[in-house]
């Protein structure tokens, strides 16, 4: 295709299609979120518009591990390799709006957590895992909120003991989504994402003291007026790697300031860079491999990967272990 035509081809047909016509979406036919990555190199990702869990093989086979999986969203495998999912409550009806835990030896599928303090949770989103084993998970609420019970989008601690604790809430987060922990397990960045006018597009650090505490906030980066953050990893070299941007603005509220793609942000706020993804909206990322250095990102449809120079950091496996 030529330069002259790819210029005219972008041209609006005019008279024919309104100059302020807005592209968008009809219907959704895949909704893919929350990869993780096993030993093998297998990538457990979920495609919450047909509330179902994907599998894709180191070879490329890409097969359906769980259908009717509660409307899964956010996933990750913990220290013995099982696979911890947020059952969320978007997309379509049947979320389950809790934290499962399935042996992927037997199938087994646990229920770590469905309920705070009697109240059914609103939407569990993402989730991460300290060394001690101990789940942070985030639990906001997008769509229809008529059958909520609890009043707040807040942030979940789930302890070793089976205790759930909530560390974060209104007023200092206003929609925790995406969640990060760092390798010495002094920090935790939370995704604050909320499309309304002027709601937060932020990351926040939290510092956690020896007793689990979490406090001292500090931004670290503001997306606003473009979409905002979504999923986010962390490196080796404690770099967050955050699914943020989009291409075709979805409201009023919103802007193309950030494009869709996933951006590289220090700890200590600087952007590095960022890598463009071709598909709205993108979503959330995990690093797998052996070295850690393959890179995977939900975006729309479609699973993409990339090769990184630097090693993911995953509590399992381990690259200590």
């Amino acid at each position: 295709m030529s330069n002259y035509f790819k210029q005219q081809v972008t041209q609006i047909p005019e008279n024919l299609v309104s100059s302020s016509a807005c592209l968008s979406v009809s219907a959704c036919i895949a909704f893919t979120e929350g990869p993780a990555v096993d030993e093998s190199g297998s990538v457990f990702f979920s495609d919450i518009a047909n509330s179902r869990i994907m599998k894709r093989t180191p070879n490329g086979e890409v097969s359906t591990f769980r259908m009717n999986s509660g409307r899964s969203n956010g996933n990750m495998f913990d220290k013995q390799g099982r696979l911890v999912t947020c059952e969320g409550a978007e997309e379509g009806p049947g979320g389950r709006r809790r934290i499962v835990r399935t042996d992927l030896k037997t199938e087994n599928v646990t229920v770590l957590t469905d309920r705070f303090e009697g109240k059914r949770y609103n939407s569990p989103n993402d989730l991460a895992i300290d060394s001690k084993g101990r789940i942070y998970f985030t639990d906001p609420h997008y769509r229809d909120r008529s059958d909520l019970e609890l009043d707040v989008e807040a942030v979940y601690r789930l302890n070793s003991d089976g205790r759930v604790e909530q560390v974060l809430s209104q007023p200092s987060i206003q929609k925790p989504n995406g969640i990060a922990i760092s390798p010495d397990d002094k920090t935790l960045y939370i995704v604050d994402s909320n499309p309304i006018a002027k709601g937060n597009r932020k990351i926040w650090a939290f510092a956690i003291d020896s007793e689990g505490e979490i406090g001292n906030q500090r931004l670290v980066y503001n997306f606003a007026p473009g979409r905002g953050g979504d999923g986010m990893r962390l490196d080796m070299e404690g770099n967050l790697w955050i699914a943020c941007g989009v291409n075709i603005p979805r409201s009023s509220h919103e802007t193309a300031d950030v494009p869709a793609g996933v951006c590289v942000v220090s700890p200590s706020g600087n952007l590095l860079g960022q890598i463009p993804i071709p598909e709205d909206l993108v979503t959330n990322l995990a690093f797998g491999g052996p070295d850690k250095k393959t890179l995977y990102v939900t975006a729309g449809k479609t699973l993409f990967s990339i090769q990184t120079s630097v090693s993911g950091f995953t509590v399992y496996p381990s690259l200590q272990s």
